[in-house]
């Protein structure tokens, strides 16, 4: 039941410990362990852990923003919302929407198509390789001899890519949300 009432000490600490949760995750996946799992791990070990991670950091992040949103639509009725707070259930809204998205769908595309390509790399002897760039040319070669993993690979970057937008799409709206949330504490 909607509310324009003060919200709880619990109410503003489950807010705090979500958008948080969610915030740290991105950071550490988006920009820390990739690069260090890149640099040190073999392209079939990286692309196997990614694969068993990023479903739990995708699905952990929907129910981080879900529960966000839900948690500032009690507190925050829609008919006293002004523009910044409006603007806030709308940062909300858009994080859960692409961050489902991601998980049901282009995170999950993306690990299965990789699977697939690197039985075709386990059988032409590739991808025990550090780094995702290290041998590009024997890629590359397999992508012009092979017309199925030419278009695995295709859509590898293309689900990747979609995959990546909505991750940074995610990273911007719980930016907006902490903002928000610091332009709105009082003290520290």
């Amino acid at each position: 039941m909607p509310t324009d009432r003060e919200p709880t000490v619990t109410a503003k600490l489950l807010q705090l410990i979500f958008l948080s949760t969610f915030w740290g995750m991105q950071i550490w996946v988006t920009f820390i362990s990739g690069f260090v799992m890149d640099n040190n791990l073999n392209r079939h070990t990286f692309g196997f852990i990614q694969s068993r991670l990023f479903p739990f950091y995708f699905h952990i992040g929907s129910a981080c923003a879900f529960f966000n949103l839900t948690i500032f639509a009690i507190y925050h009725p829609s008919d006293l919302l002004d523009d910044k707070e409006a603007f806030q259930i709308l940062i909300f809204f858009v994080c859960v929407t692409v961050a489902a998205i991601n998980a049901q769908w282009f995170g999950q595309m993306t690990s299965e198509i990789m699977a697939e390509m690197h039985l075709i790399e386990q059988v032409c002897g590739l991808g025990q390789d550090i780094g995702l760039s290290s041998n590009w040319e024997a890629y590359s070669k397999l992508c012009d001899s092979d017309p199925k993993y030419k278009k695995l690979s295709n859509h590898l970057w293309l689900y990747h890519s979609l995959s990546s937008l909505c991750n940074l799409c995610c990273l911007v709206c719980n930016g907006f949300s902490l903002y928000y949330l610091a332009e709105n504490m009082t003290a520290l």
